[in-house]
């Protein structure tokens, strides 16, 4: 399970770094609007991307410390 929440952050905070640079560079390049969506949308998804990619991360910490506390790793 463990693994799994580090791939999750992985998956999740590289996603929300790439949307969010997506939308910076297409803001200051003068685009209001892409693929349907605004900017300041896409900007909120990538920070959102970025915030569960940080949970993934700290649920793994606490399953790695819980595992350890009770002798299972």
């Amino acid at each position: 399970m463990e693994m799994l929440l580090v791939w999750v952050g992985r998956l999740a905070g590289t996603a929300g770094v790439v949307l969010s640079l997506l939308a910076v560079l297409l803001r200051v390049r003068g685009f209001y609007n892409f693929a349907g969506f605004q900017i300041g949308t896409l900007l909120l998804a990538g920070v959102a991307a970025m915030l569960v990619g940080c949970l993934g991360y700290v649920a793994a910490l606490v399953e790695g410390r819980r595992n350890e506390r009770i002798g299972h790793g």
